[in-house]
């Protein structure tokens, strides 16, 4: 009898665990219009991160770049998803974000414009609800937050807008 309860909780914990989806399990849309199938980013460690052209933090974008040069590649990417619902300061089409980003000579992926409030994408969805991502919960309240995920897709944490690119629990992680 005792192997049968084993067995039963066993396979219960197994599909528990299965019902979290990873980031590998979503797509979006880059700024130029083609897909990209996180799956693609496998064995990367990737930070998300929503932008905005027009906010105080907005030179952030020079410190994901720095933090790109140092770290990016075949170990990690860095994906950014402008966004004007905080503060309504990326009012530009993606004509408009690609031409401004052009003076932080950007080289890390750049995404569609979302919306975050209104109606986050499947990927925003499960990245602030632990029910979804099985790690945390994490409202987007302004712009600039960044989620960090680990090689196999799972959310690890995330560091608040005013949090610097270049902030030391992000760059310890990146070394790890």
């Amino acid at each position: 009898m005792r192997i049968y309860i084993f067995i039963l909780l066993l396979f219960c914990s197994v599909s528990v665990m299965g019902q979290f989806n990873t980031l590998h399990d979503f797509s979006g849309r880059t700024i130029d219009g083609d897909t990209l199938h996180f799956s693609s980013l496998a064995g990367k460690k990737v930070l998300v991160v929503n932008t905005a052209s027009e906010c105080m933090l907005t030179p952030q974008y020079k410190k994901l770049q720095e933090l790109y040069e140092e770290y990016g590649g075949d170990d990690f990417e860095i994906v950014a998803f402008p966004c004007n619902d905080f503060g309504h300061q990326e009012p530009g089409d993606s004509e408009t974000i690609k031409e401004f980003c052009k003076q932080y000579e950007i080289s890390f992926t750049l995404m569609e414009k979302i919306s975050i409030k209104e109606n986050p994408p499947p990927l925003y969805k499960w990245l602030m609800n632990s029910k979804q991502n099985g790690t945390l919960d994490a409202k987007v309240w302004w712009n600039f937050q960044k989620f960090m995920i680990d090689e196999e897709g799972n959310v690890v944490d995330f560091l608040g807008p005013q949090k610097s690119p270049l902030d030391k629990k992000l760059t310890d992680w990146l070394k790890q």
